[in-house]
């Protein structure tokens, strides 16, 4: 029986953070209590808030995003920027720099995620978010197809319903801003949990979070994962798993996991992402 390697199984310690990166599953709710929107606009600034929004994900990029900036101006936001970038030459556009310059919040909609990589990786726009991110000078949002691209190693689609294996899973290249997480979205919402354990086989050195609908998971500043919304956030943690069967079987043939850690979180449980365990409610520090 082949082991891992034991350099794989040492947990990545990730990158820290100086603001909150929030990583949303998918359809959040727009209309009524709009309870992450209203914590991303809050956390950008509220009524000082300079927001850019960027759609470029979707296919109708002009429509998604005048929806989400009648949402942020309806909550009051002091400016509002659409970066509606159809061509990767766009990444280089002065004019936008210069408001990112300003910026509190970037926020990044739903479409799908290998166009959205394709328009962005590599960009000076792109660097420019990432710095500014490292640097604690704005908070970053994504949703669905702007939450899978948070890592380094992405889920840029594949199947449902079936057991782990590795046609299950397309990866590629993210945007690196969580570069230690593979994460996935619309996650029990569409039963995606065996393409993530299907990718977390390919990369035992990342962690796996899969997010359901209406559900965010808040990265913050201190090192923790903070979870807000209706449904669930997944966290499956290979570090003490020490067997897959992943480079010796074909494709389509299922996958033997070992030892994995998986937590399920709800609405205001915490995880800690250095030390890879949960933050108990009693440890928690009272409002």
């Amino acid at each position: 029986m082949q082991q891992l390697e034991s350099q794989s199984l040492q947990p990545k310690i990730p990158q820290p953070l100086k603001n909150t990166v929030m990583v949303i599953g998918g359809a959040e709710d727009k209309v009524h209590g709009r309870e992450i929107l209203h914590t991303f606009f809050g956390r950008a600034g509220g009524v000082d808030a300079r927001i850019a929004i960027i759609p470029c994900a979707s296919r109708e990029p002009s429509a998604i995003g005048d929806r989400y900036r009648t949402i942020f101006a309806d909550m009051g936001a002091k400016a509002i920027e659409l970066l509606d970038i159809r061509e990767r030459s766009q990444g280089e556009d002065p004019r936008w720099q210069e408001y990112l310059e300003e910026s509190t919040g970037v926020f990044m909609t739903g479409g799908d995620q290998l166009r959205l990589c394709a328009l962005l990786a590599d960009t000076p726009l792109m660097e420019k978010i990432r710095m500014k991110v490292r640097e604690g000078k704005i908070t970053l949002a994504g949703t669905s197809a702007g939450a899978a691209v948070m890592g380094h190693h992405m889920i840029a689609g594949g199947g449902s319903g079936e057991s782990p294996n590795r046609s299950l899973v397309d990866m590629a290249t993210g945007l690196g801003i969580l570069p230690d997480v593979i994460v996935d979205q619309h996650f029990h919402n569409r039963n995606r949990m065996a393409r993530l354990l299907s990718a977390i086989a390919c990369h035992p050195d990342r962690l796996g979070v899969g997010i359901d609908e209406d559900t965010c998971a808040m990265f913050e500043s201190d090192g923790t994962l903070q979870v807000m919304g209706k449904g669930t956030v997944n966290i499956v943690d290979p570090g003490d798993m020490f067997y897959t069967n992943e480079s010796q079987v074909a494709a389509s043939d299922p996958l033997s996991l070992y030892n994995l850690r998986v937590h399920i979180l709800c609405h205001g449980d915490r995880y800690d992402l250095r030390q890879r365990t949960i933050v108990h409610p009693q440890s928690r520090p009272t409002p």
